[in-house]
């Protein structure tokens, strides 16, 4: 209910200040576990991806949020979950994987850290990671703009990432080349526009 409540507001919000209009939708599927691989260059990234869709989105938020008075707590209704500082602990791998094999919705910056730059970061191998060993389906996400007010910013979710030769092979390198095809298909998204 109460993310419900907060997307329909920041649906508006978005839509106001942002002018925020998405592409791609189609290519979320209705059920079963999906990672959404964005680019990040905001601390407003989360919601841009997230409110548009029918389905709830799952982030890692970092620990220090959580405590928080109230704001942990709402953020935890919203579908948030800690991480700890300085890498990903097992903890969050574990909540991470759990998520995604109960066919959920995560959403995950491969980067690790904001990124205004034109050239896109070099992905950690996290997402590649969390796909491999769920099944989950990848779907690339690019956000397109710079959050000036009243200027247009726009999502477009790509067409799911096919990791099966990467999962087949299994091999030392698997995440190292299945993290380079998402950072991929995210940079092709924004060079399309």
């Amino acid at each position: 209910m109460i993310y419900g409540f907060c997307r329909g507001a920041l649906r508006l919000i978005y839509k106001l200040l942002f002018r925020l209009e998405a592409s791609g939708l189609e290519h979320i599927p209705a059920e079963g576990g999906v990672l959404l691989c964005s680019n990040h260059i905001s601390l407003l990234d989360p919601p841009t991806i997230g409110i548009l869709l029918k389905r709830k989105v799952h982030f890692m938020a970092k620990k220090e949020l959580f405590d928080i008075f109230g704001f942990g707590w709402l953020i935890k209704q919203l579908g948030a979950f800690p991480v700890k500082r300085g890498g990903v602990s097992k903890e969050s791998i574990k909540t991470s994987l759990l998520l995604l094999r109960e066919g959920h919705v995560m959403g995950i910056f491969p980067e690790g850290t904001r990124n205004k730059g034109e050239d896109e970061g070099i992905g950690k191998r996290g997402a590649a990671t969390f796909a491999l060993r769920s099944d989950a389906a990848v779907i690339p996400v690019a956000i397109i703009g710079n959050y000036k007010l009243f200027r247009k910013m726009r999502v477009v979710y790509g067409a799911p990432v096919d990791l099966t030769v990467f999962k087949e092979e299994k091999g030392p390198d698997s995440a190292e080349l299945a993290t380079a095809a998402i950072m991929s298909r995210i940079a092709e998204l924004k060079s399309r526009g």
